[in-house]
């Protein structure tokens, strides 16, 4: 189990939240980048997360934008672990290649509504396959448990075809349905901790599910 921690529910004291998280024992701090366009939302500027993140975690850059080779560009300077992009958008090979040419590890992204074979050619290309468990753009929604049936079937094709990518899920992950993910690699998770007073407790809490199940 990987877990990488979103943050985008986190509204006050943000800087010294995000420091406390970034001690505890994850594996990526989960940067979501909205455009206001692909998505409604829309984040902060790079230089104001720049300002607030710390160097001690691993980054798992998720781009929800419309723009993406621009937003590639620039956030290429954080140099995270990951970079993902959304199937959705154009140019998705353009994409691949920019980022690879980075030297990041790259991800496709995909939507509840997106179907896999969308993303059937793309499989040898990446590192990583985002399955969105809600609707991007919206921190604290539920968990929509027909699109676990796409990350066990990633899971199916990725063994048969001996591919190298991991399976990540993002979106109403908890200790009750990350149990209906088992299959996934890595699991970002927002709200299940970010809204508790003690981080440690929660991720404890998930793990100890997940080797429950």
């Amino acid at each position: 189990m990987q877990l990488s921690v979103s943050f985008l529910g986190i509204k006050e004291n943000r800087k010294e939240s995000i420091l406390k998280l970034s001690n505890e024992k994850i594996d990526f701090l989960h940067i979501d980048v909205m455009d206001g366009e692909f998505v409604e939302n829309k984040t902060e500027s790079l230089e104001e997360m720049k300002r607030i993140l710390p160097l001690s975690v691993p980054f798992d850059v998720h781009l929800m934008v419309k723009d993406t080779l621009s937003y590639i560009e620039e956030y290429a300077s954080l140099r995270p672990h990951y970079m993902t992009i959304h199937a959705e958008v154009e140019g998705l090979l353009k994409g691949i290649d920019l980022i690879k040419s980075k030297n990041i590890k790259v991800g496709i992204s995909i939507n509840p509504d997106t179907p896999i074979q969308k993303i059937i050619p793309y499989l040898p290309l990446v590192d990583l396959i985002l399955v969105m468990t809600v609707k991007p753009g919206k921190s604290g929604q539920k968990l929509i448990l027909s699109t676990t049936n796409k990350v066990n079937e990633l899971k199916r094709i990725r063994d048969i075809q001996k591919y190298n990518y991991q399976i990540e899920v993002d979106g109403g992950i908890d200790d009750v349905t990350i149990k209906m993910c088992k299959n996934a690699d890595i699991f970002v998770v927002g709200t299940y901790i970010t809204e508790r007073m003690s981080y440690e407790k929660q991720i404890f809490r998930l793990k100890q599910a997940l080797e429950e199940n």
